[in-house]
């Protein structure tokens, strides 16, 4: 297959799989090496993006659709949803501009990096493997991205229960350690309901603490 054949035929989707075609080698190797050896002569020519083993893009002057970063980051690793700092982020829940798409998933810990960006999953237990929906992207694609009230309790679980010092904690510390703003969104029974899937004592402890700094922002 030329490149021609190969943009022509790949550049309505958002992404490529190198077992989605099949080509063939005058030299006899075999159609799988052939079209490693195909890509990766066309990923050095910079016609096509190396997203991870197996997966690419066209380069952006051929490709017809520009995925978000959150759609690959679903794509990269399956099952996942987008939580923790970057969904945080996504819903004004923190000032900051988080550039690294952080998901959460059932397979194990796993940090990807190419030219689209950095992306980081953390291995969470199937049971507490909830509370996540389908959103539509810019582009108008599903994408599965964390609850708010979900990003919150992953947050208290992978970053702020492993990271707090003091047994009695200040519910202050949520927004001058961590800068949370705009709690007043949440529902605190939906943080409630999640935190016990967990199955995380000192989890359960933040998550009321966090509905308790809620009920103070709610009142300022």
């Amino acid at each position: 297959m030329t490149y021609t054949e190969f943009k022509y035929r790949f550049s309505p989707f958002p992404i490529v799989l190198s077992n989605g075609f099949a080509n063939g080698d005058a030299r006899g190797q075999s159609p799988a090496q052939a079209v490693r050896n195909q890509l990766s002569r066309w990923q050095k020519r910079g016609l096509i993006v190396r997203l991870k083993n197996g997966m690419y893009l066209l380069n952006e002057h051929d490709r017809k659709i520009n995925p978000s970063r959150v759609f690959l980051a679903n794509q990269m690793c399956v099952p996942s949803y987008v939580s923790l700092e970057y969904a945080l982020a996504y819903y004004g829940l923190i000032p900051e501009r988080v550039v690294e798409v952080t998901s959460v998933t059932t397979k194990k810990t796993l940090e990807i990096t190419n030219p689209t960006g950095r992306y980081s999953y953390r291995h969470l237990k199937p049971s507490a493997f909830t509370g996540f929906r389908l959103a539509g992207d810019e582009n108008g694609m599903q994408v599965f991205l964390a609850e708010p009230e979900k990003a919150v309790v992953d947050f208290l679980y992978f970053t702020v229960a492993r990271t707090v010092k003091t047994e009695h904690p200040s519910p202050a510390m949520f927004a001058e350690s961590h800068r949370f703003q705009n709690v007043e969104m949440l529902s605190g029974n939906r943080i409630l309901e999640l935190a016990p899937l967990y199955d995380n004592a000192k989890l359960s402890a933040l998550a009321k603490l966090f509905c308790r700094f809620r009920k103070e922002q709610a009142r300022t």
